[in-house]
């Protein structure tokens, strides 16, 4: 893991076309600001998380034997 030391209003670029900048630092929370292209898709890691678990769960529940019935 990388880690760097930012403050309110600075920025860091991430492969060229993702900007990450510290819009504001309150306590011990701090509010960033993510200009990434649409097509690449930012999530909190807690939501990121939740998908891939229901994901996985899709799949093992027979999603694609159901699929393959649907096909017949």
């Amino acid at each position: 893991m990388l880690a760097l030391t930012r403050k309110k209003g600075e920025a860091l670029v991430i492969n060229n076309n993702i900007e990450v900048t510290v819009l504001e630092i309150r306590g011990d929370q701090i509010k960033l600001g993510i200009a990434a292209p649409k097509e690449v898709p930012v999530y909190r890691k807690e939501v990121y998380l939740q998908i891939q678990k229901e994901n996985e769960a899709a799949l093992n529940v027979g999603g694609l034997d159901a699929l393959k019935g649907l096909l017949k």
